[in-house]
C-alpha cells in the first residue's frame, strides 16, 4: 500500500473514529449475549439488574479521562463502598476485574479521541508500555494470593499517594502557540508553512516533527503547537514500574504516577494527558487478561470466564466508551485544575476509609 493510501486510510479513520469506537461495545455486548458463560436461568431480569451502573460509569469515565488517570481509581472504590449498598458485596479480585475490563474499553475510546486531536506522542507511549509490562503482569499475579485486608491497605496507600501527587502537580492548561498565524491555508485545512509540521494524513493542521537535536514540535488539529523533548526515560521508568505494579494489583496506578512523571520531564500537559491514555489503556488490557486467565499460574484462585458478572459489564463497558469520547471536549471546556482538586480530595477520603476497613474498624 502506498504512503498516500495509508495517509488516506489514517485520515478517514480519525474522521469517523467515533463510529468505529462505538462499534466495539456493540460487538462486545453481542459476544457476551451469544458466547459468554452465564447462568442457565438468565432472563431479562438478569441482564437489566445493573442498568443503573451506566450513568455512574459515564460520569466516572468522563472525569478520569479528562485528567488522564486510570478509570479504576474511581471504579474500584465505588464497587467497594457504594455498590454493596444497592446490590451486594463483591470479591476483591472480581472488583478489580470489572474495573479493568471497563477501563480498558473507556481508555481505548478516549485514546483514539486524543489521537484525533493530535495530542498523543505514540513513540513515547509505546516505550513506556514496553517498560511497564513485567510490572503489570507481576502485580496482577500478586493480586491472586494476597489477603483481602492487605489488598485494602495497599489500595488505600496507592490512593493516598495518588492524591498527594495530584495536588502537587500543575495540571492547569498550558498556553500553546498558534501554528496558523501569518500563514495561508492549505487545501487539507492545514497551513502553508515550512517552520511547523503539517501531516496531510491527519485532521486540520496536525503533524509532528523531531529535529536532529531531539526537539519535538507537535501541532494539534486546532492549530496549537507544542515543543518538548522525549528525554528523561529513566526517571519516567521508575514511576511507571511502581505504577505498573499497582495497575496490575488494584487496577490503577500507572496513570497517576505516569502523568506526574511526564509533567516532571517537561512534556506539555495536554500532550502528557493524551499520551498517558495510550499507556493506561494498553496496560489495563494486559492486566485484564492476566486477571481473567492467570490465577492458576501462581497457585491462587482461578477467575474463570463464568465468574465474570457479565450483567454488570454490559452496562459499564458502553458507559466508559461514551465517557472516553466526551473527555477531550470537557478537557477543553473546563479547567483541569478544578477536576484535579475534586479527584484528589476524593482519593484522600477513600484512602482513609480503606485504611479503616483494613484495620477492621
Amino acid at each position: 500500500m502506498s504512503s498516500q493510501s495509508l495517509s488516506h486510510v489514517q485520515k478517514s479513520f480519525l474522521k469517523y473514529q467515533h463510529i468505529l469506537v462505538f462499534t466495539a461495545p456493540v460487538l462486545f455486548i453481542a459476544a457476551v449475549f451469544t458466547v459468554a458463560p452465564t447462568p442457565t436461568d438468565a432472563g431479562m431480569d438478569y441482564w437489566l439488574n445493573y442498568w443503573w451502573l451506566f450513568p455512574v460509569f459515564v460520569l466516572g469515565a468522563t472525569t478520569v479521562n479528562t485528567v488522564g488517570i486510570s478509570g479504576s481509581a474511581l471504579f474500584v472504590p465505588f464497587l467497594i463502598f457504594i455498590f454493596p449498598v444497592f446490590a451486594h458485596p463483591l470479591e476483591p479480585a472480581t472488583i478489580v476485574k470489572v474495573g479493568l475490563i471497563s477501563e480498558a474499553f473507556g481508555l481505548s475510546s478516549s485514546a483514539v479521541a486524543f489521537i484525533q486531536y493530535g495530542l498523543v506522542d505514540r513513540r513515547l507511549a509505546l516505550s513506556l508500555v514496553a517498560g511497564s509490562i513485567p510490572f503489570v503482569v507481576g502485580g496482577a499475579l500478586l493480586s491472586f494470593v494476597i489477603p483481602e485486608v492487605v489488598f485494602h491497605a495497599l489500595l488505600g496507600l496507592a490512593l493516598l499517594a495518588a492524591s498527594y501527587l495530584l495536588f502537587k502537580a500543575d495540571l492547569a492548561h498550558d498556553e500553546p502557540g498558534s501554528s496558523d498565524s501569518g500563514h495561508a491555508a492549505a487545501t487539507d485545512g492545514g497551513t502553508v508553512t515550512s517552520s511547523l509540521p503539517n501531516d496531510p494524513g491527519k485532521l486540520g493542521p496536525a503533524g509532528v516533527r523531531t529535529d536532529d537535536d531531539g526537539i519535538v514540535t507537535r501541532v494539534d488539529r486546532e492549530g496549537d503547537d507544542y515543543t518538548y523533548t522525549r528525554g528523561g526515560y529513566l526517571r519516567r521508568f521508575a514511576n511507571y514500574s511502581i505504577g505498573g505494579t499497582f495497575q496490575g494489583l488494584a487496577g490503577f496506578g500507572v496513570g497517576e504516577l505516569g502523568i506526574i512523571s511526564m509533567l516532571s520531564t517537561k512534556v506539555p500537559v495536554r500532550v502528557a494527558i493524551g499520551t498517558n491514555h495510550i499507556v493506561v489503556a494498553l496496560t489495563a488490557i494486559l492486566a485484564s487478561l492476566v486477571h481473567v486467565f492467570g490465577g492458576g499460574l501462581v497457585g491462587g484462585h482461578t477467575l474463570s470466564l463464568a465468574s465474570t458478572p457479565w450483567n454488570m459489564v454490559v452496562f459499564t463497558v458502553p458507559a466508559t466508551v461514551l465517557g472516553g469520547q466526551i473527555a477531550p471536549y470537557v478537557s477543553n471546556a473546563l479547567e483541569t485544575e478544578t477536576i484535579k482538586t475534586f479527584v484528589g480530595g476524593l482519593f484522600a477520603v477513600i484512602s482513609v476509609a480503606l485504611f479503616l476497613m483494613a484495620a477492621g474498624i
